[in-house]
This record gives C-alpha cells, structure tokens and sequence, in this order.
C-alpha cells in the first residue's frame, strides 16, 4: 500500500449539494506512539482499545461553489458556537489531504462538531475529531465515486485522519487498533491503522477504562512540539526498540488473556512515554502531583485486592484507570472511596471498550 493508492480517479458522478455525519470515538493507546516522520509518519507502531463512550460528533454541510476558490471555503462550529480559532488546524488539514481530496476547493463546507465530554475535560478530541471529519469527507467522495466499496472506504479514512492527527488514524474502527508497520504483522502500515488481526481473549472483549481528571487545564507543550522532541533525544532509538518488542509481546497476551503481563508492559509504556518528555530537550513534565499520588494508591489497592486495574497516561496529568469488567463494581468503590479525592472538582469519566465510528 502506497499513497498513490489514496489519490482517486476521475470522478463519474456529480453533486451540488448535501450533507453527512459521523460519530467517531477517541482511542487510549496501549503501546505509545511518540515520535513522527514527515507526513505523519509513525516513529513506532503502536495498538489502543478504542472507546465507546467519549466521541466526536460532526455534521457536515456542503454546497458546489459557483467557482474553484484558491484557498478553502469553510466555516466551524463547536458546541453551537463559531470557532475561528479552529480554521487555521482545519485549513491544514484540507491542505494536506487534497492531492487525495481534490473536490476540496469546489465546495463550501459548514462543519458543526461536538463531543460527548466537556470541552474543557482534558480529554484530548483530536483523534475523534479528525476522524469524523474525514469520515464525512469520504461520504462526500462515496457520493462522486459510488462504485467504492466499503473496504476502500474504511482504509482511506484511517490513513486521511492520519493527517490530520496521528492517532486518528485508530479512531475509525474498534475494538483494537494498530497503527504503523511492524515485522509480526502482516497488513500492518504507516499509512493507516488496521484491526488488530490475531486472537484475543474475552476478558480483553469487554475491558473498561475509567479516566479521572486531574487536570483539565491546556497542556504545557502541545503533542506536535513533543513528538518533535524526538528527533534528536538522546534515547528515541531505544524507545522505539522498546515499542516494538512491547507490541511483540501482546500477541501473546492478547490471545492468553494473560492479565499480569498486560499490566506491566501497559504501565511501563505510560511512564515510558513521560519519561522520554522529562528527558528531551527542552524538557517538560506533564504529570501532577495528584497524577503521582493516583500511581500510589492503584499499586497499593492491586495488591490488597488483588484485582487487576492498572493506569496509562495520555501525553497529560489525567489517569486512565484500565480494568476488566468483571471487577467494575469493585474498582467503582475503589474509585469513590479513594481516587474521586484526586480529581479536580471530583470529576470522571466513566468508558469502555467500543467498536469504532459510526454514522449519525
């Protein structure tokens, strides 16, 4: 698979107007992608659940210009409000994909978005977002290319929310998702994520991923400028070596439902991830001292109970508590009785394992 295999035909049919939207979930990766290559290119391969719960929805409404306009007719929304703040990000993206796109500059799109979880939550809507937007976009090509067939569809979105956020590329199908090449994957690809293709355990089926929220403030440094930081960091040969062997490693775990296993390399890969941001230069910590304290009381309360939740981080301060839903009432407890304290104005939210977009 090359990029050429994205860039379409002539078109056989036209349309004036419509509209289309999608639903499209965030994803919480299991091994870390951090560090890219031009083109939104992975550094490393990395796999996620894909949630259920916290989405992006995206409506999408366009109009034929009466001319090609040099640059991109657009407006957006967020939450019923106009967002121009937005259109620099969005104005990117449409750069980006049109060599793949190349309706773009013909139409007038009015995008209105909102997402499941509050704006401010802290839970970042990149994945989600860029993915329901490129699942309409694709409506809209399906709409001048009826003859697509649906797997064409599916491929072709992944590797455009690509472009518009690396780990976008693992929002559009469920419930895991690997994303970037990898040597015991056959079908694996930097271009787009893929489902994952071996055997997983039912324990693995219906996993829940509770995220408590630390700290629902704008993050110090953004994604872009950390994954940056890799170029020249002093161990990015030895992260992405690491990355790698992890994901090696989960064929096995995957298939055995081996809970211990998943536990180690899932939170070693998140304080992986920050380790390598308070090691490059400029260096920076996004964790909080409730991040730490949260760590703390899940390794004390593993071992009392002896259940099996552990964490992963995002690149952020905010905690993903991941656990089997066979100990969900156990672990709500937990979370009352011991984690709500941790969380600003006590906040959470409440997630599992989902299937991947969907039509609105």
């Amino acid at each position: 698979m090359t990029e050429q295999d994205f860039i379409p035909k002539p078109y056989t049919n036209e349309i004036s107007n419509g509209k289309t939207s999608w639903k499209s979930p965030s994803n919480i990766a299991l091994v870390k992608y951090w560090g890219k290559k031009d083109g939104q290119i992975p550094a490393n391969p990395s796999i996620s659940f894909t949630l259920d719960n916290c989405t992006t929805t995206t409506n999408l409404k366009f109009t034929k210009l009466v001319k090609s306009v040099e640059d991109y007719s657009f407006d957006i929304w967020l939450e019923g409000k106009l967002k121009i703040d937005f259109k620099p990000k969005i104005a990117t993206f449409f750069k980006r994909i049109e060599n793949y796109l190349p309706f773009l500059k013909e139409y007038h799109f009015t995008i209105e978005t909102s997402n499941s979880f509050p704006h401010s939550s802290g839970i970042a809507s990149s994945a989600s977002g860029m993915s329901a937007l490129a699942l309409c976009l694709m409506d809209i090509e399906r709409l001048l290319n009826p003859s697509m067939i649906d797997d064409y569809f599916i491929q072709k979105a992944s590797f455009l929310a690509r472009l518009g956020s690396g780990s976008a590329a693992r929002s559009i199908e469920g419930p895991i998702v690997q994303w970037g090449m990898h040597k015991d994957t056959e079908g694996s690809s930097d271009l787009i994520g893929i489902k994952y293709p071996f055997n997983v355990h039912e324990v693995f089926k219906n996993y829940c991923d509770t995220i408590l929220l630390v700290d629902k403030g704008q993050k110090q440094v953004s994604s872009t400028v950390g994954h940056d930081l890799m170029h020249n960091h002093p161990f990015a040969k030895q992260r992405f070596s690491q990355a790698h062997k992890n994901l090696s490693k989960f064929k096995n775990i995957f298939a055995e439902g081996n809970l211990k296993e998943f536990i180690k390399i899932v939170e070693s890969e998140a304080l992986t991830l920050h380790a390598m941001m308070m090691t490059s230069h400029p260096y920076f910590m996004l964790m909080k001292p409730n991040t730490l304290e949260i760590i703390n009381k899940i390794w004390a309360f593993r071992v009392q109970s002896k259940t099996h939740v552990c964490f992963t981080l995002d690149a952020g301060a905010n905690v993903h508590l991941l656990y089997p839903e066979s100990e969900k009432s156990i672990i709500d407890q937990f979370i009352k009785n011991e984690l709500v304290a941790y969380c600003e104005n006590g906040q959470y939210i409440c997630d599992q394992i989902g299937f991947g977009a969907k039509k609105a």
